[in-house]
């Protein structure tokens, strides 16, 4: 028997764990940061599942219990502090590490693309689009009729939100969000009205996406580069098709991950890991 430690959270992670829980010679146990995460790793067929957000300490007490062989990093490409932590914890054990990252999406040729390298430098974008003057915290503009020419819609996680109603009117700001309570309660502790909050679980179609923006009268959408499985081009597809301009913020490169092995398809990571258990067992 292989104990493997999968950190899920994302729908590859939950392609990841169906595919190896197939495996008789296999244990998985994996984490997840939230109950719903949990419930969709454990529905996926891990045989035990963690909650939470573990540092690198944290990691390596849970792979010196579990008696952990292998460590597979399958979190959001965004989630940069959970990669460095896995690493830092799988080296500090000699446990080895493999991980697993979307395939970057390739951005269109357009002048209403603006890929930045950070929210703070996406906020600055959007201000000059929106234009600064009327739209700072003190104005009212519940009233949809005043309106400066539009709402921004956020598709970048509801723990990024505070980026724009920071500095931004939480009225003018439109986000989907994920159909939990956290987020939900998240989105109106940052001043978004309810009507701004639109609870649903992706991914989404072009077509979909193109008709919220309709109907919010959306001006610029924000999004993260979160590869193809994330629905990243659809909603820049339904940008473009509405001539919205759309802030992309790229995802962060990990220094950590030099020299690592890392996967981009999810049939050669689990061709991988089952290769890897069956050395284990000859041995």
């Amino acid at each position: 028997m292989m104990n493997l430690l999968v950190m899920a959270g994302t729908s590859d992670a939950r392609r990841i764990i169906q595919d190896l829980s197939t495996v008789d010679e296999i244990h998985v146990l994996a984490t997840a940061t939230t109950s719903h995460g949990v419930e969709l790793a454990r529905n996926s067929g891990a045989d035990k599942v963690l909650n939470g957000r573990f540092n690198a300490e944290e990691l390596m007490e849970i792979l010196m219990d579990n008696d952990i062989e292998l460590l597979l990093d399958a979190t959001h490409p965004f989630a940069s502090a959970a990669t460095q932590n896995a690493i830092n914890a799988s080296d500090s054990l000699g446990v080895p590490y493999l991980r697993f990252e979307r395939p970057c999406t390739e951005l269109p040729g357009s002048d209403l693309i603006h890929p930045v390298n950070s929210f703070e430098d996406a906020v600055e974008i959007i201000r000059e689009i929106m234009g600064v003057t009327g739209i700072s915290k003190g104005n009212d503009f519940s009233d949809s009729k005043n309106l400066p020419g539009g709402r921004i819609l956020h598709l970048a996680g509801v723990n990024t939100l505070h980026y724009l109603t920071e500095v931004l009117n939480p009225n003018l700001v439109v986000a989907r969000v994920l159909p939990m309570v956290y987020s939900i309660e998240k989105s109106l502790e940052l001043g978004l009205p309810h009507r701004n909050i639109v609870a649903m679980e992706g991914t989404f179609s072009s077509r979909f996406n193109g008709i919220l923006m309709e109907e919010f009268q959306i001006k610029v959408v924000l999004t993260k580069e979160s590869g193809q499985s994330g629905g990243t081009m659809s909603k820049i597809q339904a940008a473009l098709d509405q001539d919205v301009p759309v802030v992309v913020v790229m995802r962060p490169e990990i220094e950590e991950l030099k020299g690592k092995l890392v996967f981009d398809e999810v049939d050669l990571l689990v061709d991988e890991v089952i290769s890897r258990c069956g050395s284990e067992l000859k041995s």
